[in-house]
């Protein structure tokens, strides 16, 4: 079944375009409705098309304003090829700063493939599924931690089978020149939008730019300069390809006990750096009970020993919350 959404942009139509996917949908007060989602497309010549993403989750802004700024500085004398531009996917949680959408309920990274006759989320899923991904080569979806994780600033991908889109994969996340790559698993469900680009065979990168409702001065930079640099890499922005400044530090987390998880509820307490070796057994949280001020707070340990590459962001943490991520050295070089 075709889509429904309606886009006033060429994607076959050299130069600069700016318009938006228009998503029909009914409310209350509006039985004929849009939801309209910003897009842009930027081509010039020939070369690669690079589809780039941002606000997979509403709460998750330092790519929105990336991805807002490059929209607006950018010329199609810049371009060698096909950029697709769209800022923010789920509009109503960035405007309600909410990681799902309170349109449908739906977290729109468990959407995929998605459904054409579907809720909000599941039209536009189908609609990159079966429009936008075939367009492109490059997919480049940017996420950070959004308000309950934060997360070491790094560019990630997951672990597809080896070959040349794993090569070019590895190569596309080093190019965001983050400190840390991570390579990590799927915890929390399936029909992410990475995935099923991957399915399709297209070089996937996708980040966490930190987390927390603070977002500083250096992660807004790591995730503009980066995003500029992997488009550069891959051809589709002309210029020179900043290098690293000094080799990826890559880490994995593949396996359910890296990540560990509030036991019960309470006020979590930090307790190791974010970015910090950890020992296997060594405490990194503790979970602290308001009515039971007399209660010896909970220790949450580290299976084994790694990078405490991911914390919880806020303090109230409920039972079953991911409260830290133990990621371990890897060379990717020598991968399965």
């Amino acid at each position: 079944m075709p889509s429904p959404i309606r886009c006033d942009v060429d994607f076959s139509k050299p130069g600069k375009q700016l318009g938006h996917l228009f998503i029909p949908y009914s409310h209350n007060l509006g039985g004929w409705a849009n939801l309209m989602v910003p897009i842009c497309t930027i081509a010039n010549g020939t070369g690669p098309t690079a589809l780039v993403l941002a606000g997979n989750h509403g709460d998750e802004y330092p790519g929105q304003v990336a991805v807002m700024k490059l929209l607006r500085e950018l010329k199609a004398e810049d371009v060698a090829g096909r950029l697709i531009l769209i800022p923010t996917l789920t509009m109503p949680g960035a405007k309600a700063a909410t990681r799902l959408s309170p349109l449908d309920g739906k977290n729109f990274n468990r959407s995929f493939p998605g459904n054409p006759t579907g809720t909000v989320s599941e039209i536009l899923a189908h609609y990159l599924t079966k429009v936008l991904f075939p367009l492109a080569d490059l997919v480049i979806d940017i996420h950070t931690g959004g308000r309950s994780v934060d997360f070491v600033p790094c560019a990630h991908m997951h672990l597809v089978p080896a070959g040349p889109q794993r090569q070019a994969m590895l190569a596309g996340t080093e190019a965001w020149n983050s400190e840390f790559c991570f390579l990590y698993a799927d915890i929390a469900g399936t029909g992410l939008l990475p995935v099923e680009a991957e399915n399709q065979g297209k070089i996937v990168v996708t980040t966490e730019m930190g987390g927390s409702e603070n977002v500083t001065a250096q992660v807004h930079h790591l995730t503009q300069s980066g995003l500029r640099n992997v488009l550069t890499h891959s051809g589709v922005l002309k210029g020179v390809v900043v290098p690293r400044p000094a080799p990826a530090r890559w880490v994995q987390a593949l396996h359910v006990d890296d990540y560990r998880f509030a036991p019960e509820s309470g006020v979590y307490e930090n307790v190791v750096p974010l970015g910090d070796a950890v020992s296997a057994g060594q405490t990194v949280g503790r979970i602290h009970f308001l009515e039971r001020p007399d209660r010896e707070p909970l220790d949450v340990k580290a299976l084994s020993a790694g990078i405490l590459i991911a914390t919880r962001a806020p303090s109230i943490v409920g039972q079953g919350d991911c409260v830290a991520c133990i990621a371990h050295e890897v060379d990717p070089r020598r991968l399965p």
